[in-house]
């Protein structure tokens, strides 16, 4: 098959050049994912690269999937195997679950068993520290904490970096929850988002063995939105790259919208530098807008001071103008924008419509606004799945099951369902944990086999240690979904749902139901348990899109490579949607 047939000038160029660097800058709508898949084709079919050989990798499972189904249509019935794709997050998984092995000499205690702690089992940690130091949220909200750990981490920065360069209490206080928050994960042999790309790094970094494996193995290496890679991302890339050399970034610097969460704009800025014989393609053709949309986006990126410029232009008729409506507040705006949306859905029943803000706190007025209307709309970014707490139970069960120093999916479950261990019988063995280094469950077991409790607490811990036992049978030698029914049954948490007479007991059960559906296809796939709770663990806001939704509330950062007919810019004013320059006093 020819894999330049029906691509422009441009687009057939970026396909062709196989070998090097390769610096893609592909504007929005410049058909950048159709670009990535066939040249991944173009690799494995017509250069008779091994498909294992060739790494693709972007931020969202969703766009994976995408790239691996349009990859799979390009190469259908020419090829057995099918090239790696996945997110940054899910390559680091896998790497350090298959060879992770050489970190316990660097990580004590680290084993490739490891727990991923997700947002609320962070926040879980960063409280138990404060707890343990005597702090409260007058000196720091939690995610304020937690955020600020992460942006240390993606300095490389340690709690004694955050201490010398302290100059202030406050400072010093963040440093103690900082050594605080790693002493849990070490505990309970857990790593947080940040770590799974700074392990890898360190990893590969510091075993020449593992390191050369894999050089040897990906020999083509492929990464999608670059503009939005922070520093352990780029290590990862120079690391996997560094013997052959054949790297492709497609990224574009004016849709660099992720500094707050530790990109670096640098990457894609100096990749000439970092790769000097790299050939640079521009991707200028837009095929998703209007002359008028990418005139009026392109009158707001030209404001940035961080550039290597692209002239966008289509093909496309001018279209309808863009609309400004001048709210005199927040009720007023979503009220508009309720009215106008009915007005659209009325026209066109089949249309589809996006409202898009800085952030969710925004999506108040106007879900009020729309429910005034009886309309329908998906929250994108909300409640997830994977965050309602019939879910993170019954999950937890399974974490504490396959790592029993996990303590903080222990605290979870250790009375839920209610089996009579109170807070007091839980603060003696949280205190009893700490005093001897230990993990909550290895503390558990040891002041049972001491017999260190009354009567009562006694034999309510020794029958949840029975139940964890059994549970942690059923985990190794059952398939995932059956492991969790068992969960289910043996913990009493569908009976509690079933005797609670209230109406969200029926929605919380067939939540479960769910849950053992979605267990039951990862079963399918060959996916053992780890396996599965790696994928819950990984699962992003942007995962959950429904693009044929027919009316989408989400944030911007959410948005972005979507597309919709018609879109809202909500809460278009100075301090809340930035619409400044990029400065470069930000880094």
């Amino acid at each position: 098959m020819d894999f330049l047939q029906g691509l422009n000038p441009q687009q057939r160029e970026a396909v062709a050049h196989t070998e090097g660097a390769v610096l893609i800058l592909a504007g929005a709508g410049s058909g950048k994912t159709r670009v990535i898949t066939h040249r991944i084709a173009h690799l494995i079919q017509n250069k008779r690269i091994p498909a294992s050989a060739v790494l693709a990798v972007t931020f969202t499972n969703k766009a994976a999937d995408e790239m691996r189904q349009r990859v799979a249509g390009l190469l259908a019935g020419g090829v057995g195997d099918r090239p790696r794709l996945s997110t940054f997050h899910s390559f680091c998984v896998r790497l350090l679950r298959r060879d992770g092995d050489p970190l316990a000499a660097l990580r004590p205690g680290f084993t490739r068993q490891f727990t991923i702690y997700d947002d609320d089992d962070q926040v879980a940690i960063v409280k138990a520290a404060y707890k343990h130091l005597g702090l409260d949220e007058k000196f720091m909200k939690y995610r304020a904490a937690l955020s600020a750990i992460s942006h240390a981490k993606n300095r490389k920065e340690r709690p004694e970096d955050v201490f010398r360069r302290a100059k202030d209490p406050n400072t010093n206080k963040l440093a103690v929850v900082f050594e605080e928050y790693e002493k849990a994960l070490r505990r309970a042999n857990a790593l947080d988002f940040d770590d799974l790309l700074l392990e890898s790094v360190c990893l590969l970094q510091h075993d020449a063995a593992t390191r050369e494996q894999y050089n040897r193995t990906i020999s083509y290496l492929m990464i999608d939105e670059y503009q939005d890679t922070n520093r352990s991302q780029y290590e990862l890339m120079r690391l996997l790259s560094r013997d052959h050399g054949n790297v492709c970034v497609v990224g574009d610097e004016d849709q660099s919208i992720y500094s707050w969460r530790g990109a670096d704009i640098r990457n894609i800025l100096d990749f000439e530098k970092d790769f000097p014989n790299a050939a640079t393609i521009r991707l200028e053709q837009n095929y998703r807008s209007t002359k008028t949309i990418l005139s009026a986006a392109g009158a707001v990126v030209a404001n940035n001071t961080e550039r290597k410029g692209k002239n966008l232009w289509t093909d496309a008729g001018e279209g309808d103008r863009v609309s400004v409506y001048t709210a005199f507040d927040g009720e007023n705006e979503a009220l508009f924008i309720a009215d106008t949306i009915e007005r659209l859905i009325h026209a066109d029943p089949k249309t589809r419509v996006a409202v898009l803000y800085r952030t969710n706190f925004q999506s108040r007025q106007i879900e009020e606004a729309l429910r005034r209307y009886g309309r329908r709309y998906l929250v994108v970014g909300g409640f997830s799945f994977y965050q309602r707490a019939e879910i993170k139970d019954i999950l937890a069960y399974l974490k504490a099951a396959l790592s029993p120093s996990d303590s903080i999916s222990l605290l979870r479950v250790i009375n839920t369902p209610a089996r009579g261990i109170g807070r007091t019988t839980v603060e003696q063995i949280e205190q009893f944990a700490l005093q001897h280094e230990l993990s909550l469950w290895s503390a558990l077991t040891q002041m049972l086999d001491e017999k260190l409790f009354p009567a009562r607490a006694q034999a309510a811990l020794q029958a949840f240690r029975t139940a964890m036992e059994e549970i942690a049978g059923a985990a190794r030698e059952r398939d995932v979904k059956e492991a969790l029914k068992f969960i289910v049954e043996r913990t009493g948490y569908g009976r509690m749902l079933e005797q609670d007479p209230s109406p969200e007991s029926d929605t919380r059960a067939g939540n479960l139901n769910e849950l053992i559906n979605a267990a039951a296809e990862a079963a399918e796939r060959g996916e053992d348990a780890a396996s599965f709770l790696d994928h819950a663990a990984l699962v992003a806001d942007a995962d959950s899109v429904d693009e044929e939704a027919q009316v989408s509330l989400l944030t911007i950062h959410n948005a972005k490579g979507l597309e919709f007919p018609v879109v809202f810019l909500a809460g278009m004013e100075e301090g809340l949607f930035l619409m400044s320059a990029r400065s470069t006093r930000r880094r």
